[in-house]
């Protein structure tokens, strides 16, 4: 018997109902078309998803590698080499300038005070007798019409023919002071030895390298005596160690 169709149904109300009135033999093939499709479909599917896989494995492949940037060289920088040289005592030419010896700065750094006057140089002269080549005396801490004999500091050199004749001039000046009743102790003068000359109203250091002489004195209370072996050894030090040139 063929399905009735009622007024208002839609065509898809009607093929549903035309299917459900099918025969069995109808059914059966719409059920094998229907499975067919889907198999289809799946096939189609998975065919899909396999293309997909190969495109996604083949990129992988193909793709290059990014180059990675060297690490960053850090530069070893070296301290720069200081060559010092330390100034040493020489057996030394005079010079005719007592900025030369002992300029008024280093004094002034010794003392650990400004000095308030001049400083006088006195060349003095060859003596024969004495073995004696040549003589220079600095007067520190002079006002202008003060007398040589007033200056609070004198530090002085000279040469002489020979180390004999140099050693002969100090040991002589020792036995002089020593019979005025002065006392004399040993001291050092950088890496020598000298001596230390004191007196009512004055301290003096002297001694001898090579052909050279050095002596350097002060007036008591120049400085207070518990400093007094340190400056003058100082200062004696200072005179045989010529100036470097700028």
């Amino acid at each position: 018997m063929a399905a009735r169709i009622r007024r208002g149904t839609t065509a898809s109300a009607a093929a549903e109902v035309g299917l459900a009135g099918a025969s069995p033999g109808a059914s059966a093939r719409a059920g094998a078309s229907v499975g067919t499709a889907a198999r289809a479909s799946a096939g189609v599917v998975r065919g899909v998803v396999a293309a997909v896989a190969v495109a996604v494995v083949g990129a992988g492949c193909t793709a290059k590698p990014q180059a990675v940037a060297p690490p960053v060289q850090i530069p070893t920088i070296l301290a720069p080499t200081t060559v010092v040289r330390t100034p040493a005592m020489v057996d030394r030419e005079l010079p005719d300038d007592c900025e030369l010896i002992v300029p008024v700065e280093v004094v002034n750094s010794k003392v650990g005070r400004e000095s308030k006057g001049e400083v006088r140089t006195i060349v003095g002269i060859a003596e024969p007798s004495l073995g004696r080549t040549a003589k220079i005396d600095c007067y520190y801490d002079l006002d202008e019409k003060q007398p040589l004999s007033a200056a609070p500091l004198i530090i002085g050199l000279a040469t002489y023919s020979d180390d004999a004749a140099a050693q002969g001039r100090v040991a002589d000046s020792l036995d002089a002071e020593r019979a005025e009743g002065a006392s004399v102790a040993e001291v050092e003068v950088g890496k020598r030895k000298a001596s230390m000359v004191s007196t009512p109203s004055e301290r003096l250091v002297i001694g001898s390298l090579g052909k050279t002489t050095f002596v350097s004195r002060a007036k008591a209370g120049f400085v207070p005596d518990d400093q007094m072996t340190a400056l003058l050894t100082a200062l004696a030090v200072q005179s045989m160690t010529p100036l470097e040139e700028a």
